[in-house]
């Protein structure tokens, strides 16, 4: 025997036991029937698992005005591979009747009316299957239909005083708590344009008076239908997209962590980066912001970029990973040779994310920042730079952005080689920089926000 059975509004957990099933098995038969379609909103988690006396125990918390829960034991037959079976038990039926949940509770229409003859004959039709509330008139109607527990159907009658079933109509569809219940209209008028005119102010159909009873509890009862199996494809809707912004969510959180560990890896090879990474990022996105609204840049700094602009700066140096120890962590200046091959990190670090891209087999967007921003961030805006000798607007925006950011870090922080430099000296610098080596208008908004720079240094100072 296999039925559904629709819990009253007091109930709040029900015990789903598999005997010797597996928690695996268990949480696969609550998903064969958490969004079954039934006569109401279907929608429940999961919340404890238990394992007792060789039972395991799934128990699952309600949510909804009128929940329908096929209630099932689960059994698992080992022949079928640990599937398990659901089917309903004694035990389940012995239950449910000592759990007084045989309970089903009926759909609530709204009739509304400015005639009480018409309230009586349509109460009296209804009540037998139904909830019924009645409103002799529009204001009283809206008020209602707005509260709660919200309303499963409305029929409405056109021709009223004051406010007509129009007006009404119109009203309860601009309301976002009242937009998904179903409205009839009842009325004398037989014109096409006045049917035409309440279908698309989003009635679902019209009745002609005088009714017909069959005829009227025939749609009362498809548009109820049509109104369950709509509540269960926005439920199972909006159930997806939690999933689906759940597991972007963990993608994105893996995606961080990984380009956190991957820069890592060049900063571990410098004992003496500290926190340089954390504080670039954070420069950039500072720039970033203060230049959104910029003539020059408004087209590229979109929230969507300032984020890959965020996501993508640690790699900046990943290239450093490439460059031998001996001239990586020499205390002092380059030799001419030695030089040229610390510029290299640049390419290195593009190669080492375009391969990482190659291997996706598609194009990601905070890979091409990236890669932008690692290959070119050491350019110069009048050409002196490296690895290409490129300037000005040729210069990708993302590396502009981290050329100060990285020229102003290297400055405070301290090295074997030199103390760090006081910020105000390091603004000086950056400052002079203008025009040659930085972008002029980028300056200028390092200019504005220098403080901003100040207390990022300070809140991820590398003595932390």
């Amino acid at each position: 025997m296999m039925t559904d059975m629709v819990l009253p509004m007091q109930s709040d957990d029900l015990c789903v036991v598999g005997i010797g099933a597996s928690a695996g098995g268990l949480e696969a038969m609550l998903t064969l029937f958490a969004y079954l379609p039934a006569t109401g909103r279907v929608t429940y988690v999961v919340a404890q698992h238990m394992a007792k006396d060789g039972h395991d125990t799934l128990v699952t918390r309600l949510i909804g005005r009128e929940s329908t829960l096929p209630p099932f034991f689960v059994t698992t037959v080992a022949a079928l591979d640990d599937t398990p079976s659901i089917h309903m038990t004694a035990a389940a039926e012995d239950h449910l009747m000592t759990a007084n949940l045989n309970y089903i509770e009926r759909k609530t229409i709204l009739v509304v009316d400015d005639t009480p003859d018409n309230l009586s004959l349509m109460s009296g039709l209804l009540r037998n299957d139904y909830k019924v509330q009645v409103a002799n008139n529009g204001e009283k109607a809206l008020k209602i239909a707005a509260g709660d527990p919200p309303l499963d159907l409305i029929l409405l009658d056109i021709m009223m005083p004051v406010m007509d079933g129009y007006q009404v109509c119109q009203q309860l569809k601009s309301n976002p708590h009242t937009v998904n219940i179903p409205v009839i209209f009842l009325t004398a008028k037989v014109e096409v344009e006045d049917e035409k005119k309440g279908l698309e102010l989003g009635a679902v159909d019209y009745i002609t008076k005088p009714i017909s009873p069959p005829i009227v509890l025939a749609r009362v009862k498809n548009h109820l239908a049509l109104k369950a199996h709509a509540d269960f494809l926005r439920d199972k809707n909006d159930f997806l997209e939690a999933e689906v912004e759940k597991r972007t969510r963990e993608v994105m959180a893996i995606q961080d962590v990984t380009i956190l560990a991957m820069a890592s890896l060049a900063e571990t090879r410098d004992n003496e980066t500290g926190n340089h990474i954390r504080r670039t990022q954070y420069y950039v996105r500072a720039l970033a912001e203060r230049l959104r609204e910029h003539p020059r840049f408004r087209h590229y700094l979109t929230t969507h970029q300032i984020a890959l602009l965020f996501k993508s700066a640690p790699l900046h140096d990943i290239g450093k990973v490439g460059i031998p120890d001996r001239i990586l962590l020499k205390p002092g200046r380059f030799t001419p040779e030695e030089f040229e091959i610390m510029k290299t990190h640049t390419t290195l670090g593009r190669d080492a994310i375009r391969h990482a891209e190659s291997q996706l087999g598609y194009s990601v967007n905070f890979l091409e920042c990236a890669k932008e921003i690692a290959y070119s961030h050491q350019e110069k805006w009048n050409g002196t730079g490296y690895p290409e000798g490129i300037g000005g607007e040729d210069i990708p925006i993302s590396a502009r952005l981290m050329a100060v950011a990285d020229v102003y870090d290297a400055l405070i922080s301290r090295r074997v080689y030199k103390a760090g430099m006081p910020h105000e000296e390091a603004v000086r610098i950056i400052c002079e920089g203008r025009g040659s080596h930085f972008d002029p208008d980028i300056v200028d908004a390092f200019l504005d926000i220098a403080d901003v720079f100040q207390a990022i240094a300070c809140d991820y100072s590398d003595t932390d």
